[in-house]
Protein backbone atom coordinates (compact mmCIF):
# COMPACT_ATOMS: atom_id res chain seq x y z
CA UNK A 1 0.00 0.00 0.00
CA UNK A 2 1.23 3.43 -0.90
CA UNK A 3 2.62 5.78 1.72
CA UNK A 4 4.63 8.99 1.68
CA UNK A 5 6.06 11.90 3.62
CA UNK A 6 5.93 15.52 2.54
CA UNK A 7 6.72 18.97 3.83
CA UNK A 8 4.41 21.91 3.78
CA UNK A 9 3.75 25.24 5.47
CA UNK A 10 0.74 27.37 6.17
CA UNK A 11 1.93 30.60 4.59
CA UNK A 12 -0.63 32.51 2.49
CA UNK A 13 -0.39 34.75 -0.56
CA UNK A 14 -0.60 38.33 0.76
CA UNK A 15 -2.74 39.42 -2.21
CA UNK A 16 -5.20 36.51 -2.55
CA UNK A 17 -5.06 35.07 0.96
CA UNK A 18 -4.80 31.56 -0.42
CA UNK A 19 -2.31 28.99 1.06
CA UNK A 20 0.96 28.89 -0.83
CA UNK A 21 1.51 25.18 -0.14
CA UNK A 22 4.47 23.73 -2.00
CA UNK A 23 5.01 27.06 -3.83
CA UNK A 24 6.16 28.85 -0.67
CA UNK A 25 9.66 30.27 -1.39
CA UNK A 26 10.69 29.70 2.24
CA UNK A 27 10.44 25.89 1.92
CA UNK A 28 14.01 25.88 0.64
CA UNK A 29 14.98 26.28 4.33
CA UNK A 30 14.81 23.08 6.37
CA UNK A 31 13.61 25.02 9.39
CA UNK A 32 10.51 26.30 7.61
CA UNK A 33 7.26 24.38 7.66
CA UNK A 34 6.57 20.88 9.06
CA UNK A 35 6.42 17.32 7.80
CA UNK A 36 3.36 15.16 7.28
CA UNK A 37 2.74 11.49 6.54
CA UNK A 38 0.05 9.70 4.62
CA UNK A 39 -0.46 5.93 4.42
CA UNK A 40 -3.15 4.14 2.46
CA UNK A 41 -5.17 1.69 4.58
CA UNK A 42 -7.17 -1.42 3.67
CA UNK A 43 -10.48 -0.34 2.07
CA UNK A 44 -13.73 -0.23 4.00
CA UNK A 45 -16.32 -3.01 3.76
CA UNK A 46 -18.11 -1.10 1.00
CA UNK A 47 -14.85 -0.85 -0.99
CA UNK A 48 -14.27 2.87 -0.40
CA UNK A 49 -10.69 4.03 0.13
CA UNK A 50 -9.30 5.34 3.40
CA UNK A 51 -5.93 6.50 4.65
CA UNK A 52 -3.95 7.40 7.75
CA UNK A 53 -2.74 11.02 7.80
CA UNK A 54 -0.81 12.91 10.44
CA UNK A 55 0.96 16.28 10.33
CA UNK A 56 3.10 18.49 12.55
CA UNK A 57 6.42 16.63 12.57
CA UNK A 58 9.47 18.84 13.18
CA UNK A 59 11.82 16.67 11.12
CA UNK A 60 11.74 14.24 8.24
CA UNK A 61 13.27 11.58 10.52
CA UNK A 62 10.39 11.81 13.03
CA UNK A 63 7.86 11.63 10.22
CA UNK A 64 9.53 8.64 8.62
CA UNK A 65 9.69 6.83 12.01
CA UNK A 66 5.92 7.09 12.46
CA UNK A 67 5.29 6.07 8.86
CA UNK A 68 7.41 2.95 9.42
CA UNK A 69 5.43 2.29 12.62
CA UNK A 70 2.14 2.45 10.72
CA UNK A 71 3.48 0.11 8.03
CA UNK A 72 4.69 -2.33 10.72
CA UNK A 73 1.20 -2.42 12.21
CA UNK A 74 -0.28 -3.15 8.79
CA UNK A 75 2.29 -5.94 8.39
CA UNK A 76 0.97 -7.78 11.46
CA UNK A 77 -1.78 -9.34 9.35
CA UNK A 78 -1.05 -11.54 6.35
CA UNK A 79 -2.07 -10.23 2.95
CA UNK A 80 -4.74 -12.92 2.69
CA UNK A 81 -6.11 -12.22 6.20
CA UNK A 82 -8.90 -9.84 5.25
CA UNK A 83 -10.40 -9.84 8.76
CA UNK A 84 -7.08 -8.99 10.40
CA UNK A 85 -6.33 -6.26 7.86
CA UNK A 86 -9.79 -4.78 8.41
CA UNK A 87 -9.24 -4.70 12.18
CA UNK A 88 -5.89 -2.95 11.85
CA UNK A 89 -7.39 -0.50 9.36
CA UNK A 90 -10.18 0.36 11.81
CA UNK A 91 -7.63 0.76 14.59
CA UNK A 92 -5.42 3.18 12.61
CA UNK A 93 -8.42 5.12 11.37
CA UNK A 94 -9.61 5.58 14.96
CA UNK A 95 -6.12 6.58 16.13
CA UNK A 96 -5.92 9.20 13.34
CA UNK A 97 -9.36 10.65 14.15
CA UNK A 98 -8.63 10.87 17.88
CA UNK A 99 -5.04 12.07 17.29
CA UNK A 100 -4.00 9.37 19.79
CA UNK A 101 -0.49 7.89 20.07
CA UNK A 102 0.26 5.00 17.76
CA UNK A 103 -0.44 1.65 19.49
CA UNK A 104 2.43 -0.56 20.58
CA UNK A 105 3.32 -3.10 17.90
CA UNK A 106 3.87 -6.10 20.22
CA UNK A 107 0.75 -5.38 22.27
CA UNK A 108 -1.29 -5.14 19.07
CA UNK A 109 0.22 -8.40 17.83
CA UNK A 110 -0.86 -10.17 21.06
CA UNK A 111 -4.38 -8.75 20.94
CA UNK A 112 -4.72 -9.72 17.27
CA UNK A 113 -3.48 -13.27 17.89
CA UNK A 114 -6.00 -13.74 20.75
CA UNK A 115 -8.92 -12.43 18.73
CA UNK A 116 -9.40 -9.34 20.93
CA UNK A 117 -11.02 -6.16 19.68
CA UNK A 118 -8.19 -3.83 18.62
CA UNK A 119 -10.27 -0.65 18.71
CA UNK A 120 -11.21 -0.98 22.39
CA UNK A 121 -8.82 -0.82 25.33
CA UNK A 122 -9.32 -3.97 27.41
CA UNK A 123 -10.30 -3.07 30.97
CA UNK A 124 -9.70 -5.08 34.11
CA UNK A 125 -13.42 -5.79 34.41
CA UNK A 126 -13.64 -7.07 30.83
CA UNK A 127 -10.64 -9.33 31.31
CA UNK A 128 -12.00 -10.71 34.60
CA UNK A 129 -15.26 -11.65 32.83
CA UNK A 130 -13.32 -13.33 30.02
CA UNK A 131 -11.07 -15.20 32.47
CA UNK A 132 -13.98 -16.38 34.60
CA UNK A 133 -15.92 -17.59 31.53
CA UNK A 134 -13.02 -19.84 30.54
CA UNK A 135 -12.09 -21.00 34.04
CA UNK A 136 -12.10 -24.74 34.68
CA UNK A 137 -12.13 -26.57 38.00
CA UNK A 138 -14.37 -27.13 41.02
CA UNK A 139 -17.70 -25.35 40.88
CA UNK A 140 -17.29 -24.15 44.47
CA UNK A 141 -13.99 -22.45 43.61
CA UNK A 142 -15.48 -20.86 40.47
CA UNK A 143 -18.43 -19.56 42.50
CA UNK A 144 -16.07 -18.05 45.06
CA UNK A 145 -14.09 -16.31 42.30
CA UNK A 146 -17.32 -15.03 40.73
CA UNK A 147 -18.39 -13.56 44.06
CA UNK A 148 -15.01 -11.88 44.61
CA UNK A 149 -15.13 -10.37 41.11
CA UNK A 150 -18.73 -9.19 41.36
CA UNK A 151 -18.63 -7.81 44.89
CA UNK A 152 -15.09 -6.41 45.18
CA UNK A 153 -12.91 -6.40 42.07
CA UNK A 154 -15.16 -4.98 39.33
CA UNK A 155 -16.58 -2.17 41.51
CA UNK A 156 -13.10 -1.30 42.80
CA UNK A 157 -10.76 -1.60 39.80
CA UNK A 158 -12.88 -2.85 36.89
CA UNK A 159 -12.71 0.49 35.06
CA UNK A 160 -8.91 0.59 34.81
CA UNK A 161 -7.19 -0.45 31.61
CA UNK A 162 -5.67 -3.88 32.08
CA UNK A 163 -2.24 -2.83 30.85
CA UNK A 164 -2.20 0.21 33.15
CA UNK A 165 -3.22 -1.47 36.41
CA UNK A 166 -0.76 -0.59 39.18
CA UNK A 167 -0.07 -1.65 42.76
CA UNK A 168 -1.32 1.75 43.95
CA UNK A 169 -4.74 1.05 42.44
CA UNK A 170 -5.02 -2.18 44.44
CA UNK A 171 -3.86 -0.49 47.64
CA UNK A 172 -6.58 2.13 47.20
CA UNK A 173 -9.19 -0.59 46.65
CA UNK A 174 -8.27 -2.48 49.82
CA UNK A 175 -8.10 0.78 51.81
CA UNK A 176 -11.64 1.54 50.62
CA UNK A 177 -12.74 -1.91 51.82
CA UNK A 178 -11.19 -1.21 55.24
CA UNK A 179 -13.00 2.13 55.45
CA UNK A 180 -16.27 0.45 54.49
CA UNK A 181 -15.69 -2.06 57.31
CA UNK A 182 -15.76 0.80 59.82
CA UNK A 183 -19.08 2.02 58.43
CA UNK A 184 -20.49 -1.52 58.47
CA UNK A 185 -19.42 -2.02 62.09
CA UNK A 186 -21.00 1.29 63.13
CA UNK A 187 -24.22 0.48 61.26
CA UNK A 188 -24.43 -3.00 62.80
CA UNK A 189 -23.84 -1.55 66.28
CA UNK A 190 -26.54 1.11 65.80
CA UNK A 191 -29.05 -1.46 64.58
CA UNK A 192 -28.20 -3.85 67.43
CA UNK A 193 -28.69 -1.06 69.99
CA UNK A 194 -32.01 -0.08 68.46
CA UNK A 195 -33.21 -3.68 68.61
CA UNK A 196 -32.11 -3.93 72.26
CA UNK A 197 -33.91 -0.65 73.07
CA UNK A 198 -37.05 -1.95 71.38
CA UNK A 199 -36.97 -5.07 73.55
CA UNK A 200 -37.00 -2.87 76.68
CA UNK A 201 -40.22 -1.07 75.73
CA UNK A 202 -43.36 -2.43 77.35
CA UNK A 203 -46.05 -4.01 75.17
CA UNK A 204 -49.15 -2.62 76.90
CA UNK A 205 -50.32 0.97 76.92
CA UNK A 206 -50.93 3.58 74.23
CA UNK A 207 -47.67 5.43 74.75
CA UNK A 208 -45.45 2.29 74.75
CA UNK A 209 -47.21 1.01 71.60
CA UNK A 210 -46.57 4.33 69.87
CA UNK A 211 -42.91 4.22 70.90
CA UNK A 212 -42.59 0.66 69.65
CA UNK A 213 -44.16 1.59 66.31
CA UNK A 214 -41.79 4.55 65.90
CA UNK A 215 -38.80 2.41 66.88
CA UNK A 216 -39.74 -0.34 64.41
CA UNK A 217 -40.06 2.25 61.63
CA UNK A 218 -36.62 3.63 62.50
CA UNK A 219 -35.10 0.13 62.46
CA UNK A 220 -36.68 -0.57 59.07
CA UNK A 221 -34.90 2.52 57.67
CA UNK A 222 -31.51 1.32 58.92
CA UNK A 223 -29.01 -0.64 56.87
CA UNK A 224 -29.43 -4.41 57.35
CA UNK A 225 -26.75 -6.36 59.19
CA UNK A 226 -23.73 -6.86 56.96
CA UNK A 227 -20.57 -8.89 57.26
CA UNK A 228 -17.18 -7.34 57.80
CA UNK A 229 -14.67 -8.08 55.03
CA UNK A 230 -11.98 -9.62 57.22
CA UNK A 231 -8.28 -10.24 56.48
CA UNK A 232 -8.90 -13.79 55.25
CA UNK A 233 -11.55 -12.60 52.77
CA UNK A 234 -9.26 -9.84 51.50
CA UNK A 235 -6.55 -12.43 50.95
CA UNK A 236 -8.99 -14.54 48.91
CA UNK A 237 -9.97 -11.50 46.83
CA UNK A 238 -6.31 -10.87 46.05
CA UNK A 239 -5.82 -14.55 45.24
CA UNK A 240 -8.61 -14.38 42.64
CA UNK A 241 -7.12 -11.27 41.05
CA UNK A 242 -3.60 -12.69 41.08
CA UNK A 243 -4.76 -15.84 39.27
CA UNK A 244 -6.62 -13.78 36.65
CA UNK A 245 -3.61 -11.51 36.04
CA UNK A 246 -1.26 -14.49 35.82
CA UNK A 247 -3.49 -15.80 33.03
CA UNK A 248 -3.24 -12.40 31.31
CA UNK A 249 0.55 -12.62 31.52
CA UNK A 250 0.46 -16.11 30.04
CA UNK A 251 -1.50 -14.71 27.10
CA UNK A 252 1.02 -11.85 26.79
CA UNK A 253 -1.60 -9.18 27.43
CA UNK A 254 0.46 -7.72 30.29
CA UNK A 255 3.96 -8.25 31.62
CA UNK A 256 3.52 -7.36 35.33
CA UNK A 257 1.18 -8.69 38.04
CA UNK A 258 0.52 -5.96 40.63
CA UNK A 259 -1.57 -8.33 42.77
CA UNK A 260 1.62 -10.21 43.67
CA UNK A 261 3.11 -7.08 45.22
CA UNK A 262 0.28 -5.39 47.14
CA UNK A 263 0.72 -5.70 50.92
CA UNK A 264 -2.18 -7.03 52.98
CA UNK A 265 -2.73 -8.06 56.57
CA UNK A 266 -2.21 -11.78 57.00
CA UNK A 267 -5.45 -13.74 57.07
CA UNK A 268 -4.85 -15.89 60.13
CA UNK A 269 -7.10 -18.82 60.88
CA UNK A 270 -9.09 -18.25 64.07
CA UNK A 271 -7.94 -20.31 67.05
CA UNK A 272 -10.52 -22.74 68.34
CA UNK A 273 -11.43 -22.21 72.02
CA UNK A 274 -13.33 -24.49 74.35
CA UNK A 275 -16.56 -23.29 75.96
CA UNK A 276 -15.35 -23.04 79.55
CA UNK A 277 -17.63 -21.87 82.34
CA UNK A 278 -16.03 -18.41 82.34
CA UNK A 279 -16.50 -17.99 78.58
CA UNK A 280 -20.13 -19.08 78.84
CA UNK A 281 -20.79 -16.49 81.55
CA UNK A 282 -19.16 -13.76 79.43
CA UNK A 283 -21.24 -14.79 76.41
CA UNK A 284 -24.45 -14.75 78.47
CA UNK A 285 -23.67 -11.22 79.73
CA UNK A 286 -22.47 -9.65 76.47
CA UNK A 287 -23.63 -11.90 73.65
CA UNK A 288 -20.04 -12.05 72.37
CA UNK A 289 -18.09 -15.25 71.76
CA UNK A 290 -14.43 -15.43 72.76
CA UNK A 291 -13.49 -16.68 69.27
CA UNK A 292 -15.29 -17.19 65.96
CA UNK A 293 -14.53 -20.90 66.46
CA UNK A 294 -15.84 -22.34 69.73
CA UNK A 295 -15.77 -25.99 70.77
CA UNK A 296 -18.03 -27.80 73.21
CA UNK A 297 -16.58 -29.66 76.14
CA UNK A 298 -17.15 -33.44 76.25
CA UNK A 299 -19.96 -32.78 78.73
CA UNK A 300 -21.67 -30.42 76.25
CA UNK A 301 -21.29 -32.93 73.42
CA UNK A 302 -22.67 -35.69 75.62
CA UNK A 303 -25.69 -33.59 76.59
CA UNK A 304 -26.38 -32.78 72.96
CA UNK A 305 -26.11 -36.38 71.76
CA UNK A 306 -28.30 -37.61 74.64
CA UNK A 307 -30.89 -34.97 73.70
CA UNK A 308 -30.97 -35.92 70.00
CA UNK A 309 -30.74 -39.70 70.49
CA UNK A 310 -34.20 -40.21 68.96
CA UNK A 311 -33.79 -37.69 66.15
CA UNK A 312 -33.77 -39.03 62.60
CA UNK A 313 -30.30 -37.51 61.98
CA UNK A 314 -28.77 -38.67 65.26
CA UNK A 315 -26.23 -40.94 63.55
CA UNK A 316 -25.06 -38.08 61.31
CA UNK A 317 -24.35 -35.81 64.29
CA UNK A 318 -22.72 -38.72 66.13
CA UNK A 319 -20.45 -39.43 63.15
CA UNK A 320 -19.32 -35.81 62.85
CA UNK A 321 -18.85 -35.41 66.60
CA UNK A 322 -16.56 -38.44 66.95
CA UNK A 323 -14.91 -38.93 63.56
CA UNK A 324 -14.75 -35.34 62.31
CA UNK A 325 -16.40 -35.56 58.88
CA UNK A 326 -17.16 -32.31 57.09
CA UNK A 327 -20.83 -31.47 56.69
CA UNK A 328 -20.79 -32.10 52.94
CA UNK A 329 -18.90 -35.36 53.43
CA UNK A 330 -21.44 -36.67 55.93
CA UNK A 331 -24.39 -35.67 53.72
CA UNK A 332 -22.73 -37.28 50.69
CA UNK A 333 -21.61 -40.52 52.38
CA UNK A 334 -22.74 -43.62 50.43
CA UNK A 335 -23.62 -47.04 51.80
CA UNK A 336 -21.26 -48.62 49.25
CA UNK A 337 -18.40 -46.75 50.97
CA UNK A 338 -19.58 -47.68 54.48
CA UNK A 339 -18.32 -51.01 55.84
CA UNK A 340 -19.88 -51.59 59.24
CA UNK A 341 -18.69 -55.20 59.63
CA UNK A 342 -15.07 -54.08 59.41
CA UNK A 343 -15.72 -50.77 61.20
CA UNK A 344 -14.50 -48.55 58.34
CA UNK A 345 -15.91 -45.82 56.12
CA UNK A 346 -14.35 -44.39 52.96
CA UNK A 347 -14.92 -40.71 52.28
CA UNK A 348 -15.22 -40.60 48.49
CA UNK A 349 -17.88 -37.98 47.72
CA UNK A 350 -19.40 -34.86 49.23
CA UNK A 351 -22.44 -32.67 48.63
CA UNK A 352 -21.62 -29.04 47.83
CA UNK A 353 -23.96 -26.05 47.95
CA UNK A 354 -23.75 -23.46 45.16
CA UNK A 355 -26.23 -20.71 45.99
CA UNK A 356 -29.05 -23.06 46.99
CA UNK A 357 -28.36 -25.76 44.42
CA UNK A 358 -26.78 -28.98 45.71
CA UNK A 359 -24.46 -31.09 43.60
CA UNK A 360 -22.08 -34.00 44.17
CA UNK A 361 -18.35 -33.42 44.06
CA UNK A 362 -15.11 -35.08 45.05
CA UNK A 363 -13.67 -34.38 48.51
CA UNK A 364 -12.27 -30.92 49.16
CA UNK A 365 -8.63 -32.02 48.78
CA UNK A 366 -6.79 -35.12 47.62
CA UNK A 367 -6.15 -35.87 51.29
CA UNK A 368 -9.92 -35.61 51.87
CA UNK A 369 -10.42 -38.95 50.08
CA UNK A 370 -9.62 -41.17 53.05
CA UNK A 371 -10.65 -44.22 55.06
CA UNK A 372 -11.65 -43.71 58.70
CA UNK A 373 -11.95 -46.29 61.45
CA UNK A 374 -15.18 -46.32 63.45
CA UNK A 375 -15.55 -46.97 67.15
CA UNK A 376 -18.10 -49.54 68.30
CA UNK A 377 -20.59 -46.88 69.48
CA UNK A 378 -20.58 -45.22 66.06
CA UNK A 379 -21.03 -48.60 64.32
CA UNK A 380 -24.06 -49.35 66.51
CA UNK A 381 -25.52 -45.92 65.77
CA UNK A 382 -25.11 -46.48 62.02
CA UNK A 383 -26.64 -49.98 62.19
CA UNK A 384 -29.67 -48.57 63.98
CA UNK A 385 -29.90 -45.76 61.42
CA UNK A 386 -29.78 -48.27 58.54
CA UNK A 387 -32.62 -50.26 60.07
CA UNK A 388 -34.68 -47.08 60.39
CA UNK A 389 -33.92 -46.19 56.77
CA UNK A 390 -35.03 -49.64 55.58
CA UNK A 391 -38.29 -49.20 57.47
CA UNK A 392 -38.78 -45.80 55.78
CA UNK A 393 -38.08 -47.34 52.34
CA UNK A 394 -40.86 -49.92 52.94
CA UNK A 395 -43.32 -47.26 54.12
CA UNK A 396 -42.72 -44.99 51.10
CA UNK A 397 -42.82 -47.89 48.64
CA UNK A 398 -42.57 -46.79 45.00
CA UNK A 399 -42.31 -43.12 46.07
CA UNK A 400 -38.96 -43.81 47.71
CA UNK A 401 -36.06 -42.02 45.91
CA UNK A 402 -33.04 -44.31 45.75
CA UNK A 403 -29.86 -42.22 46.14
CA UNK A 404 -27.67 -44.77 47.90
CA UNK A 405 -26.83 -42.25 50.60
CA UNK A 406 -26.42 -43.09 54.26
CA UNK A 407 -28.27 -39.94 55.34
CA UNK A 408 -31.31 -38.79 53.38
CA UNK A 409 -34.61 -37.01 53.69
CA UNK A 410 -37.66 -38.98 54.81
CA UNK A 411 -38.38 -40.11 51.22
CA UNK A 412 -34.77 -40.97 50.38
CA UNK A 413 -33.90 -37.74 48.55
CA UNK A 414 -30.56 -36.02 49.10
CA UNK A 415 -30.19 -33.96 52.24
CA UNK A 416 -29.64 -30.25 51.76
CA UNK A 417 -26.57 -29.40 53.88
CA UNK A 418 -28.04 -26.03 54.87
CA UNK A 419 -31.13 -27.75 56.30
CA UNK A 420 -28.88 -30.05 58.33
CA UNK A 421 -27.19 -27.00 59.83
CA UNK A 422 -30.57 -25.42 60.60
CA UNK A 423 -31.73 -28.61 62.34
CA UNK A 424 -28.51 -28.77 64.35
CA UNK A 425 -29.02 -25.23 65.67
CA UNK A 426 -32.64 -25.94 66.58
CA UNK A 427 -31.65 -29.03 68.57
CA UNK A 428 -28.89 -27.50 70.68
CA UNK A 429 -30.93 -24.35 71.36
CA UNK A 430 -33.70 -26.53 72.80
CA UNK A 431 -31.47 -27.43 75.77
CA UNK A 432 -29.67 -24.07 76.05
CA UNK A 433 -26.17 -25.14 74.99
CA UNK A 434 -23.70 -22.38 74.04
CA UNK A 435 -23.64 -21.74 70.29
CA UNK A 436 -21.27 -23.47 67.90
CA UNK A 437 -21.35 -24.13 64.16
CA UNK A 438 -22.00 -27.61 62.87
CA UNK A 439 -18.45 -27.49 61.50
CA UNK A 440 -17.22 -26.95 65.07
CA UNK A 441 -18.31 -30.50 65.93
CA UNK A 442 -15.41 -31.41 63.64
CA UNK A 443 -13.12 -29.25 65.76
CA UNK A 444 -14.47 -31.04 68.80
CA UNK A 445 -13.68 -34.44 67.26
CA UNK A 446 -10.07 -33.31 66.75
CA UNK A 447 -9.91 -32.07 70.34
CA UNK A 448 -11.30 -35.33 71.73
CA UNK A 449 -8.87 -37.40 69.66
CA UNK A 450 -5.98 -35.20 70.80
CA UNK A 451 -6.99 -35.53 74.45
CA UNK A 452 -7.33 -39.30 74.02
CA UNK A 453 -3.68 -39.50 73.01
CA UNK A 454 -3.84 -39.33 69.20
CA UNK A 455 -0.87 -37.67 67.52
CA UNK A 456 -1.21 -34.77 65.11
CA UNK A 457 -0.46 -37.03 62.15
CA UNK A 458 -3.30 -39.36 63.15
CA UNK A 459 -5.67 -36.40 63.52
CA UNK A 460 -4.56 -34.97 60.17
CA UNK A 461 -5.44 -38.23 58.43
CA UNK A 462 -8.75 -38.52 60.27
CA UNK A 463 -9.80 -35.01 59.25
CA UNK A 464 -8.41 -35.25 55.72
CA UNK A 465 -6.12 -32.23 55.88
CA UNK A 466 -3.53 -31.68 53.16
CA UNK A 467 -1.20 -29.99 55.67
CA UNK A 468 -0.45 -30.88 59.26
CA UNK A 469 -0.04 -27.13 59.93
CA UNK A 470 -3.79 -26.65 59.54
CA UNK A 471 -4.39 -29.45 62.01
CA UNK A 472 -2.05 -28.09 64.65
CA UNK A 473 -2.94 -24.39 64.27
CA UNK A 474 -6.71 -24.59 63.98
CA UNK A 475 -8.25 -27.86 65.13
CA UNK A 476 -6.47 -29.01 68.27
CA UNK A 477 -7.61 -27.06 71.32
CA UNK A 478 -6.55 -28.72 74.56
CA UNK A 479 -9.41 -29.63 76.84
CA UNK A 480 -9.19 -27.79 80.16
CA UNK A 481 -8.91 -31.07 82.07
CA UNK A 482 -6.00 -32.27 79.96
CA UNK A 483 -4.33 -28.87 80.13
CA UNK A 484 -4.63 -28.86 83.95
CA UNK A 485 -3.16 -32.35 84.22
CA UNK A 486 -0.19 -31.32 82.07
CA UNK A 487 0.36 -28.21 84.22
CA UNK A 488 0.34 -30.31 87.40
CA UNK A 489 2.70 -32.86 85.90
CA UNK A 490 5.09 -30.13 84.77
CA UNK A 491 5.13 -28.63 88.26
CA UNK A 492 6.25 -31.99 89.68
CA UNK A 493 9.43 -31.89 87.61
CA UNK A 494 10.96 -29.36 90.03
CA UNK A 495 11.96 -30.93 93.42
CA UNK A 496 10.99 -28.74 96.37
CA UNK A 497 11.96 -28.98 100.05
CA UNK A 498 8.91 -27.05 101.14
CA UNK A 499 5.47 -26.32 99.77
CA UNK A 500 4.64 -23.06 98.01
CA UNK A 501 3.03 -20.81 100.66
CA UNK A 502 -0.52 -19.65 100.10
CA UNK A 503 -3.55 -18.36 101.95
CA UNK A 504 -5.37 -21.67 101.96
CA UNK A 505 -2.43 -24.05 101.41
CA UNK A 506 -1.59 -26.37 104.30
CA UNK A 507 1.85 -25.70 105.77
CA UNK A 508 3.95 -28.69 106.60
CA UNK A 509 5.58 -31.73 105.10
CA UNK A 510 6.10 -31.50 101.36
CA UNK A 511 4.97 -35.07 100.73
CA UNK A 512 1.83 -34.49 102.77
CA UNK A 513 1.11 -31.42 100.69
CA UNK A 514 1.62 -33.22 97.42
CA UNK A 515 -0.55 -36.08 98.55
CA UNK A 516 -3.59 -33.84 98.35
CA UNK A 517 -2.84 -32.68 94.80
CA UNK A 518 -4.11 -34.36 91.65
CA UNK A 519 -1.33 -36.19 89.83
CA UNK A 520 -1.79 -37.90 86.44
CA UNK A 521 -2.04 -41.68 86.59
CA UNK A 522 1.12 -42.12 84.54
CA UNK A 523 3.17 -39.57 86.50
CA UNK A 524 5.66 -40.43 89.23
CA UNK A 525 4.68 -38.57 92.45
CA UNK A 526 8.34 -37.63 92.89
CA UNK A 527 8.36 -35.76 89.61
CA UNK A 528 9.45 -38.40 87.05
CA UNK A 529 6.88 -38.44 84.26
CA UNK A 530 6.98 -41.56 82.11
CA UNK A 531 4.10 -40.94 79.69
CA UNK A 532 0.86 -39.00 79.68
CA UNK A 533 -2.17 -40.38 77.87
CA UNK A 534 -5.59 -38.86 78.44
CA UNK A 535 -8.52 -41.07 77.53
CA UNK A 536 -11.49 -39.24 76.10
CA UNK A 537 -13.69 -38.03 78.91
CA UNK A 538 -16.53 -37.89 76.42
CA UNK A 539 -17.22 -41.60 76.06
CA UNK A 540 -18.41 -42.10 79.61
CA UNK A 541 -20.70 -39.10 79.39
CA UNK A 542 -22.33 -40.04 76.10
CA UNK A 543 -25.34 -42.31 76.02
CA UNK A 544 -25.38 -44.21 72.75
CA UNK A 545 -28.72 -44.31 71.03
CA UNK A 546 -30.27 -47.77 71.57
CA UNK A 547 -30.61 -50.14 68.64
CA UNK A 548 -32.66 -53.26 68.07
CA UNK A 549 -29.87 -55.65 69.05
CA UNK A 550 -29.16 -54.00 72.37
CA UNK A 551 -32.84 -53.81 73.27
CA UNK A 552 -33.32 -57.45 72.41
CA UNK A 553 -30.34 -58.49 74.52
Amino acid sequence: MKGSTHRRCYCRDPRTGKPLGKNCPKLTSRKHGSYSIRQELPPCEDGSRRSFSRAGYDSLKAAQTDLDHVRALLGLADTDDSEGLAQIGELLEKVADEKAPLPDIEATRRRLSHGLDLTNRLTVGEWLDMWLAGKKGRQSAISRDESNIRVHLKPGIGHYRLDRLRVSHLSEMFEAIAEANVEIAEGNAARRKAVDDLAQIAWKGREPRARRKAMKAAIAEMEPYRRIVGPATRQRVRSTLRAALNAAIAQQLITFNPAAHVELEAGKRPKALVWTEERILYWERTGEKSSPVMVWTPEHTGLFLDHVAEDRLYALFHLIAFRGLRRGEACGQRWTDTHLDSGLITVAKQLVVNGWEVYEDDPKTDAGARTIALDSDTVRALRRHRAQQEKGREEWGSAWVETGRVFTRENGELLHPANVTRRFIELYEEIGLPPIRLHDLRHGAATLAHAAGAGLKDIQEMLGHSSITITSDTYTSLLPEADLAIAEAAARLVPRARATPGDSEPQGDSEAHHAGQPVPNDADPLGDIREINFPSAHAALTQTAPDEESEAG
